[in-house]
């Protein structure tokens, strides 16, 4: 028996080594090559990818669904992950999307906004990363402006963790305390903005921006310069939006 345990032990670290050695590394600088690891391939080849620029007057007006969300406050781990700082919430609500409760996971930051409205790029964006009980994906995404400080992101800002790591906030957060009053949206089919590219993901852009001050805008950008991937192609996919 002892040496059956030794031998599995042997083989569970022969199949670590062979998975870490196997998993490609990725980076901003290097964006146009993301797919050529097989297992980014859908970053070249898919043809409903993230992030657009939304052309308003091209916009579909539509009945769909208003965003309804049902957030609490909730436990925080926030997370350098080499690419972006992350906020895993311990157990945040849910949001109805197109009358479809999804729970919300995290949200992170990238600089600049990925998505463009005409053409043009905020200084942040937030992603709100919601998976339903199947496991399809659904995002919210939050615009920034420059303006006054942020309150309700006040402690994670504070707390931006300028290496690799990760630590627990002391304070709970509600992503409800800083969303825009208005939840107006402009929805289309896309995908996860970074390796692997997966498509299928419900995209929801707010249309109302919210404000953080220049210092907290500047605190990401020290830690990372720029994190977006470029505009993808839209391929015939029809962006609505939503009253």
């Amino acid at each position: 028996m002892k040496y059956v345990l030794l031998l599995a032990l042997s083989l569970s670290c022969v199949f670590e080594v062979f998975a870490e050695e196997k998993s490609h590394h990725w980076n901003y600088e290097e964006v146009s090559k993301w797919g050529e690891a097989s297992e980014f391939a859908t970053c070249k080849v898919g043809k409903a990818q993230s992030p657009i620029n939304i052309v308003t007057k091209s916009v579909k007006k539509s009945d769909i669904a208003p965003l309804d969300t049902h957030y609490i406050n909730s436990k925080v781990e926030i997370v350098n992950n080499g690419h972006t700082i992350q906020l895993n919430l311990t157990s945040a609500g849910f949001a109805y999307l197109k009358n479809k409760q999804y729970k919300l996971l995290q949200f992170h930051f990238h600089t600049p906004s990925e998505e463009k409205i005409n053409g043009k790029n905020f200084p942040l964006v937030i992603h709100l990363v919601h998976k339903d009980d199947v496991g399809n994906l659904g995002v919210i995404a939050v615009m920034i402006k420059q303006g006054k400080e942020n309150i309700a992101l006040k402690n994670a800002f504070v707390n931006l963790p300028k290496t690799e790591g990760k630590r627990e906030l002391a304070d709970k957060i509600n992503p409800s305390d800083f969303l825009p009053q208005s939840l107006s949206y402009y929805g289309f089919n896309g995908s996860l903005t970074t390796p692997p590219c997966s498509e299928g993901v419900a995209w929801h852009v707010l249309k109302e921006p919210i404000e953080l001050s220049k210092g907290q805008i500047e605190s990401f950008k020290t830690i990372f310069k720029m994190n977006a991937r470029p505009i993808q192609a839209l391929n015939g996919r029809v962006v609505e939006e939503s009253k």
